[in-house]
């Protein structure tokens, strides 16, 4: 129901149950928020969005309180402005002053409101918090002077990621935010997806730097310095250096890779239609042989780790086969160094991704063959953004170059696997295509498409339906449990941590727009539609390497070297 109130001395509409701060942003009114988060339930605990309502003594928070008919409210007055100004004031008052050197400069939403507020001077001074940094990750680096304890990063983690690795710690002027018993990341239960450090409005979290160790080895002339990125990357990397993405700025990498030193480039894509293909296998023999266990995707780092923590009992159910990142990895050190006539330990491996975990799962014990690792250091898109400036080269002004051979191709299955419930559905067209030799109807994968945090669809075969699951998010763990529960049986089981898939990737441009995010996985899915190479068994680039180059090379021959192993991992806190 539709109803009038009075803003700013205007009537605007607003509807029954909705909060005054909704019925205002829906107005074009837009007041600062610190704590709120679309997607949950408000508190108002930063009381940055307090309004004036008339007949009411004291300030309003807009966040959580409903809107009434009846009501009168200013939201810019004289009154309110002070209070959001003294707000700010006081956080900044133990805040550093390191905003030249903070990893969210021009980017902080403090620094931002601070701008916004006329915040000149330094008027309410306090004790600051005693520096602290967290460098025990592989992935996130916190901060402590700089958390204003706005909850996001708590919240996020318990109800979004459900791993609970961040609390509040003791209380009053002493509270701070970190993990159990206030110990380091490396003793948490911490996943390391990131997701805490996309909702940081300040630097408290944010992504563990390689910069400066790929700058060293850019320089080392002893060392091949080799580089992969995924089929998000170039279309994410676009956006954080302001430009509008077309396809040719794929090629356009290519070359700013090469004049920022790097000697070969290859797409990643190539390692995603290998890891499609051996699932597929591996799924074709399940069934073959009529297990009723599914079979878990492995390729999602921090899925992996959360199910080694948490739910170890499905362990022997995890598909064995490395992730995409590694399996080029792997390619890049037995092939490309035998091709390139190098040692394995001589060529210098990068990984450009959009997920932060994935900083971690380059460092598993699995992941390493005779002491030497597949990817040696991995960068988020943001990251590669800053090298790029770093070496001054105009993005507008480069002539377009193809990625090297042999790791040089990929298929839209490839770059479907970016998203939610993508990787499932490209292992169930290639089995189908395996077996009948023709491409199922896309319609069968309606399902898997959908919204929602978990998502189910079933596939006819002669003789056997295959039930699909997609898990989108990890709270839809507790969907999956509970129809498993009751009886029903799953052939292949998807788990994605990041909502949404890698579109939603920590690594990627900090964007506050959920439209720029589902943008993302529109252009994959218009990709899969348009691109005559849909399957993995269509490459040619795939095609020589299992018919050829594989086989040749007698350390990778047998493919067991694209497999891996998952044990239980003990959470120390």
């Amino acid at each position: 129901m539709l109803f009038t109130i009075q803003v700013n001395n205007k009537k605007i509409k607003a509807e029954k149950g909705e909060t005054i701060l909704s019925a205002l942003n829906r107005n074009g009114i837009i007041i600062p928020t610190l704590c709120r988060m679309k997607e949950f339930t408000p508190t108002g605990a930063c009381r940055m969005c307090v309004v004036e309502v008339e007949g009411r003594e004291r300030l309003v928070t807009a966040c959580s309180q409903p809107v009434e008919e009846w009501m009168k409210i200013k939201t810019h007055s004289p009154r309110v402005i002070t209070a959001r100004k003294t707000i700010v004031e006081l956080l900044l008052s133990n805040h550093p002053d390191d905003c030249l050197y903070c990893d969210k400069n021009l980017k902080c939403e403090l620094q931002r409101l601070s701008e916004e507020l006329n915040i000149r001077e330094r008027r309410i001074r306090a004790k600051k918090i005693r520096p602290r940094l967290d460098q025990s990750s592989p992935a996130i680096v916190r901060e402590l002077s700089k958390c204003i304890l706005c909850g996001r990063c708590v919240r996020v983690c318990e109800e979004i990621i459900t791993s609970t690795s961040l609390d509040f710690i003791n209380k009053g002027s002493q509270i701070h935010v970190g993990p159990a018993m206030d110990r380091d990341f490396n003793f948490s239960s911490c996943i390391h997806c990131g997701q805490c450090v996309l909702v940081c409005p300040t630097g408290a979290l944010h992504e563990k730097h390689n910069i400066n160790e790929v700058q060293d080895y850019l320089n080392n002339h002893e060392l091949l310095k080799v580089i992969q990125y995924t089929p998000l990357v170039a279309s994410s990397l676009a956006e954080e250096l302001g430009i509008r993405y077309n396809k040719e700025f794929d090629r356009v990498l290519n070359s700013i890779l090469r004049k920022i030193g790097f000697e070969k480039v290859f797409t990643t894509g190539t390692g995603t239609d290998i890891c499609i293909t051996e699932i597929a296998n591996q799924l074709k023999e399940k069934i073959d042989k009529k297990e009723d266990t599914p079979l878990y995707i492995s390729a999602c780092p921090a899925w992996v780790k959360y199910a080694e923590q948490f739910m170890p009992e499905i362990l022997p159910q995890f598909s064995t086969v490395k992730s995409p990142q590694q399996i080029t990895g792997i390619l890049i050190k037995t092939l490309v160094a035998e091709q390139a006539g190098v040692k394995p330990e001589k060529i210098y491996s990068v990984s450009a991704t959009p997920c932060m975990a994935m900083k971690f799962e380059a460092r598993r014990d699995g992941m390493m063959r005779k002491g030497i690792s597949d990817v040696d250091s991995v960068m988020t898109v943001r990251e590669l953004a800053r090298l790029i400036r770093l070496y001054g080269i105009d993005v507008s002004n480069i002539e377009p170059e193809p990625v090297d051979e042999p790791i040089s191709g990929l298929t839209s299955a490839a770059a479907l696997a970016e998203v939610s419930g993508g990787m499932a559905e490209a292992v169930i067209r290639l089995l189908f295509f395996m077996i009948y030799n023709k491409e199922a109807d896309r319609q069968l994968f309606k399902k898997l498409r959908s919204g929602g945090s978990f998502r189910e669809a079933s596939i006819k075969f002669d003789d056997a339906v295959v039930n699909i699951a997609v898990v989108d998010g990890l709270t839809g763990l507790d969907k999956l449990r509970s129809s498993q529960a009751a009886g029903k049986k799953y052939d292949l089981v998807e788990v994605m941590t990041c909502p949404g898939g890698c579109v939603n990737g920590a690594g990627l441009p900090f964007s506050a727009l959920k439209d720029e995010k589902k943008s993302r996985a529109k252009m994959i899915y218009h990709t899969d539609e348009t691109d005559a190479l849909n399957l993995p068994c269509k490459s040619p680039v795939l095609m020589n390497l299992y018919d050829k180059l594989i086989k040749e090379n007698s350390e990778i021959s047998d493919k067991k070297i694209f497999y891996t192993h998952f044990e239980k991992r003990n959470v120390l806190l």
